[in-house]
């Protein structure tokens, strides 16, 4: 399941953080809610019609969506923003977390929406990093990373694992749509995925990707 970093930013200012309920899993068990709701976080306030523009949708469907992500408690509108004419929508928490393994087995259907809703969204974010790359700067094509390892791990080591690339990342300075002015300026915005992904050797036909880890390319890491 997913969790973030959130405790490692404790001598930093507090970021907001939603653990989800049934009703919330409920909501995030669809890829456009879950896009939404990351563009929202990423790039801050938005109109239905602009986060339309951006995911290719109708300004009527991203509106269906953000109603039932407000329902939810994920966004609300941005009532300090806008003419009357349209609404602006705000993200009210900058992260998620799922770690109810018993919610995950009560809501299996919902849960599994969600998490190949994240995966979809990992996806199109490293396919669009790469699409760009050509015209990043050599210092940020130097920086991009896609990477990934085998490793034989217990159960425990697996968790350990994922708590100490969870406190990693935690280090760093997280990124705030509306703190720009107080990033170094040559600062941009990173974005780092990873995955632990327990057994994939029972899955016929992965076996003859053994060795392929480090395609210079890589896999677990992307800007964008």
């Amino acid at each position: 399941m997913t969790d973030d970093p959130r405790d490692a930013h404790a001598s930093r200012a507090p970021v907001s953080h939603v653990e989800l309920d049934a009703r919330g899993l409920r909501a995030l068990a669809h890829p456009v809610r879950v896009r939404l709701l990351g563009l929202l976080r990423t790039h801050g306030p938005a109109t239905a019609t602009r986060l339309a523009q951006r995911m290719e949708l109708t300004s009527g469907a991203t509106s269906y969506h953000l109603r039932q992500l407000a329902a939810a408690g994920f966004v609300t509108e941005d009532t300090e923003r806008g003419n009357g004419r349209e609404r602006w929508w705000r993200a009210m928490h900058q992260s998620t977390s799922f770690t109810d393994r018993e919610l995950a087995f009560r809501e299996l259907d919902a849960a599994l929406g969600y998490l190949r809703s994240v995966v979809a969204a990992h996806t199109l974010l490293a396919q669009r990093a790469l699409n760009e790359l050509e015209t990043l700067p050599e210092p940020w094509r130097h920086a991009v990373s896609l990477n990934d390892a085998q490793l034989c791990l217990t159960p425990e080591e697996a968790v350990e694992l994922r708590r100490e690339l969870s406190e990693v990342v935690g280090r760093y300075r997280p990124h705030d749509p509306t703190a720009r002015d107080a990033e170094p300026e040559d600062a941009e915005r990173v974005a780092v995925v990873f995955h632990v992904l327990p057994g994939l050797d029972d899955i016929d036909g992965l076996d003859d990707l053994d060795g392929m880890g480090d395609t210079g390319a890589g896999r677990t890491g992307a800007t964008s």
